[in-house]
């Protein structure tokens, strides 16, 4: 990496770092994304900016610049569940939202947020979990039909649960454990996408303590409906020509991205990124001497192709901090994340 883009970056990691762990600790499963939204809405208008809440509940900021516009987009939305059905005996079964996996919820502590805002504890655990007693726990197979939610709570019927204000519908989100290590790893459930919205509100602070003027019209946007797929949709600004997408860069067999380098996607299961805007990418990171891979995304799909999907008529991109083990107990690494600010330093300005 330059030595600019080297002493930028180790300036605003710290931030980076800080945002990302007051993001982690708050709920925001898709559909519950109010407080998070509200908390970004005002650290922005901290650092002198005017966002915008959409009626969708994203937040929309325009960082200044002109001509040529760009929307980048990150998401604050994160896996969850839902309580589909109060047992009888008091324990809650659980439907997903968007990609949670009940092989890796297995075990996790919980919080339950009921429809009338009250607050439980509770764990996720497999039905008749005791290994002591059930002889089938090994063979079972883990699936939101064999799990289920024990209430940290003196209750064994029904009636006792909906006495607490606990109904189908209330909101289910698993403890993130978010660790950063000595070595540099960030360990979390929801670095997707959290990461990347900590990496942009870094981008933000820059352009105001730098006193950046923008060869361009740049936007954020930071989406809340990612996860199941309708995210970017809707308010894209009408003189927008190019669409970045900032999510988790997949790390895994068959792919060259690194939890520490920067990833630029070239195509995802919904088809190929636009040729240029890939190509551009790429330039912008060798002329910065930025640590990055390409790579192809098998199981995936972003706000940026949301967009498009949408209607949008833009180029469109894909790139994001390299990220283990994606949709369970995440990992990526600092520098990850100051190889993903270096690029959109280099790209936008």
């Amino acid at each position: 990496m330059n030595e600019n883009l080297q002493h930028l970056c180790g300036k605003y990691t710290e931030y980076i770092l800080e945002q990302l762990k007051a993001l982690l600790a708050i709920d925001s499963p898709t559909g519950y994304t109010q407080q998070v939204s509200e908390y970004l809405r005002a650290e922005y208008t901290r650092m002198g900016y005017t966002p915008i809440l959409t009626k969708k509940g994203g937040v929309l900021v325009d960082l200044g610049g002109s001509g040529n516009a760009a929307l980048v987009m990150a998401h604050v939305d994160t896996l969850g569940a839902m309580v589909a059905e109060v047992k009888e005996g008091g324990r809650l079964r659980l439907t997903p939202l968007g990609g949670l996996n009940a092989h890796n919820t297995e075990t996790e502590n919980c919080t339950v947020h009921t429809l009338d805002g009250r607050t439980y504890e509770g764990t996720i655990q497999l039905m008749d979990a005791s290994i002591h007693v059930n002889g089938k726990y090994q063979e079972t197979e883990r699936s939101f039909d064999t799990i289920e939610l024990l209430l940290d709570e003196p209750v064994s019927s029904k009636e006792e649960v909906l006495a607490l204000g606990i109904t189908n519908g209330s909101y289910v989100c698993v403890e993130p454990r978010t660790r950063i290590t000595g070595s540099g790893y960030i360990k979390s459930r929801f670095l997707d996408d959290k990461l990347s919205t900590a990496i942009l509100l870094g981008y933000a602070r820059y352009l105001r303590e730098e006193q950046v003027v923008l060869p361009r019209k740049v936007y954020q946007h930071i989406t809340v409906f990612e996860e199941v797929g309708h995210g970017a949709c809707a308010s894209v600004p009408e003189e927008v020509e190019e669409v970045l997408s900032v999510d988790m860069g997949c790390v895994g067999n068959g792919l060259e991205c690194t939890e520490r380098q920067v990833s630029i996607c070239v195509k995802d299961s919904h088809g190929p990124y636009h040729y240029e805007t890939v190509q551009a990418l790429v330039k912008a990171a060798r002329d910065g001497g930025i640590d990055f891979a390409t790579d192809v995304y098998p199981h995936y799909g972003s706000d940026a192709d949301a967009a498009l999907d949408a209607g949008t008529d833009a180029r469109h991109g894909l790139i994001g901090p390299g990220v283990y083990a994606s949709h369970g107990y995440e990992r990526s690494h600092i520098d990850g994340v100051r190889n993903t600010f270096a690029l959109l330093m280099a790209y936008l300005g």
